[in-house]
């Protein structure tokens, strides 16, 4: 089972940037799937997440507007995006992924590694 995110960088304010994941080792199309994040000094919070068929969204109040989230179940591994839009010093973090096996609303059980995401001001 893997989750391989990807993406990070060091970016300036109001930049964009897109996170990747990918997802194989489990039928990964069946689960939703989120963006989690971790700034130094602080406990992880939730970005976002999707749906198993990508129908059903949901964002923190702080990404609200700026971060879509994004699914490609169409292969055997699965796909999953972060588009981070008008980018905030407040948004450097470690961004990781994640699957809850169990379903929406449920605990999610499989994590990814963290891509690092700095926001120069």
């Amino acid at each position: 089972v893997q989750l391989q995110a990807s993406g990070g960088g060091l970016v300036q304010v109001g930049s964009s940037l897109r996170l990747s994941c990918a997802a194989s080792g489990r039928t990964f199309s069946r689960y939703p799937m989120g963006w989690f994040r971790q700034a130094p000094g602080k406990e992880r919070e939730f970005v976002g997440a999707i749906s198993s068929a990508g129908i059903r969204l949901k964002y923190a109040d702080s990404v609200k507007g700026r971060f879509t989230i994004s699914r490609d179940n169409a292969q055997d591994t699965v796909y999953l995006y972060l588009q981070m839009n008008s980018l905030k010093p407040d948004d450097t973090a470690v961004y990781y992924c994640a699957a809850a096996s169990k379903g929406w609303d449920n605990e999610y059980d499989y994590w990814g590694q963290g891509t690092q995401v700095t926001v120069s001001s």
